[in-house]
């Protein structure tokens, strides 16, 4: 770590102001929560997350920022003002969750731990944000650069991370983002610099269909689907970088006693490395089309032969931050000052559209702890010392990259 980096911190962490900004998220821990069990309780499946995205606009109007709007996509955007001559960085946090509408989303409160679906993956990120912000603001904080923060729609699942794309390829703030943080699940010792790019696929095998006794020996189009699956399944790929498929979801069919016409399978294919995801997927295309050429020749097509409809779903580009550049240096050093053991991973987050397009990008935890994510069961712990020791930490994150100018 160089001797600049530890200044920058220290800069920040031993100033008054940060100490008034950490009295201020300890001062006000319980509204914090309250923020998260409201978010936690407005429903945000994929491409429904208008009115939680509305909630956080509302909430977010008390805390200063400029230019404060919903953009095309439905991301919730807008600046802290920095003192000037200083880039723009930009701190996120997603809104949408996995569940689908109607999943019941009653945050059940047990001593210090709160249980509901998303309620640390990303609503406890959300909360943060605004947090922090109070903080900034009681403290009388300025930093060099502006501040763009992005509550985002489409981070989870078919989502394919359509916010994050309207942010850096079509949005007003296109080209102008020069440092990435996405805030996403509490455990403060785990930094993404990788972003795990991974394509996803429906495919759709159709062929003439029948009786399944009298037209006995025409081509099947489930033959044809296992084949591909099992094809799949022998595939040899690397563990390092990590490399991994999956045939996640199948239907089709109508009887048990006819010959399927249409059947149909979801895959994903994931790798940390944009080469060996891209060579991962023209083997898949290649044993798709395999699979269906040797049913054709092994059962009758007098009535037509089987054929693959493969749909693209899904394609998240793979990317990395260096270890050793700036944004990673700070957030280490800036993590590690408040206790925290440090462990930098790979993972598939909001942070991989601007890894992709070389944009430094990284993924910071939300502080506390927590568990289940992706189940009903979903909790964290707010037991206010360990929350906001990490809260703190990641505000340190922030200032430290963005600059802090004034430390009080």
């Amino acid at each position: 770590m160089s001797d600049h980096t530890e200044r920058t911190v220290r800069h920040v962490i031993e100033s008054p102001a940060f100490h008034i900004a950490r009295a201020t998220l300890e001062a006000e821990h319980e509204r914090t929560v309250q923020d998260i069990i409201r978010l936690t309780e407005i429903e945000a499946p994929p491409f429904q997350e208008a009115t939680r995205a509305g909630a956080f606009l509302e909430m977010a109007r008390a805390h200063g920022l400029s230019d404060l709007e919903i953009d095309a996509a439905g991301n919730v955007t807008g600046i802290r003002r920095g003192v000037g001559n200083g880039p723009l960085i930009c701190i996120a946090a997603h809104l949408d969750t996995v569940f689908p509408a109607g999943t019941d989303v009653t945050v059940r409160r047990e001593g210090t731990k709160l249980y509901a679906p998303g309620v640390g993956d990303d609503t406890r990120g959300l909360a943060v944000l605004l947090a922090w912000l109070r903080a900034m603001d009681a403290a009388g904080m300025r930093t060099r650069a502006d501040i763009l923060f992005v509550a985002d729609v489409g981070e989870e699942g078919r989502g394919d991370l359509r916010g994050m794309r309207q942010l850096f390829q079509k949005g007003r703030y296109k080209d102008r983002i020069s440092a990435f943080i996405t805030v996403d699940s509490p455990d403060m010792g785990r930094v993404a610099t990788g972003g795990v790019g991974s394509k996803r696929y429906r495919v759709t095998f159709s062929g003439p269909g029948g009786h399944s006794y009298g037209a006995f020996g025409l081509v099947n189009p489930m033959y044809a689907m296992a084949d591909s699956v099992a094809r799949l399944s022998r595939l040899q790929v690397p563990t390092r970088p990590k490399t991994t498929f999956s045939a996640s979801v199948t239907g089709g069919g109508t009887s048990i006693n006819a010959i399927p016409a249409s059947v149909w399978t979801e895959f994903d294919l994931r790798s940390e490395s944009a080469h060996e995801l891209e060579r991962l997927n023209d083997d898949f295309l290649q044993l798709v089309a395999a699979a269906v050429t040797v049913e054709n020749m092994t059962r009758s097509t007098r009535m037509g032969p089987i054929a693959a409809d493969i749909v693209e779903i899904g394609n998240r580009p793979a990317g990395h931050t260096d270890e050793t550049c700036e944004l990673v240096r700070l957030a280490h050093a800036a993590i590690t000052a408040h206790g925290f053991r440090v462990a930098f991973e790979a993972s598939s987050t909001d942070a991989n559209i601007p890894m992709s397009l070389g944009i430094p990008a990284i993924k910071i935890g939300s502080g506390g702890t927590g568990g289940r994510a992706h189940s009903l069961e979903e909790w964290i712990d707010v037991e206010p010392q360990t929350s906001v020791r990490g809260m703190a930490a990641g505000l340190a994150v922030l200032l430290a990259v963005a600059g802090m100018d004034d430390p009080g």
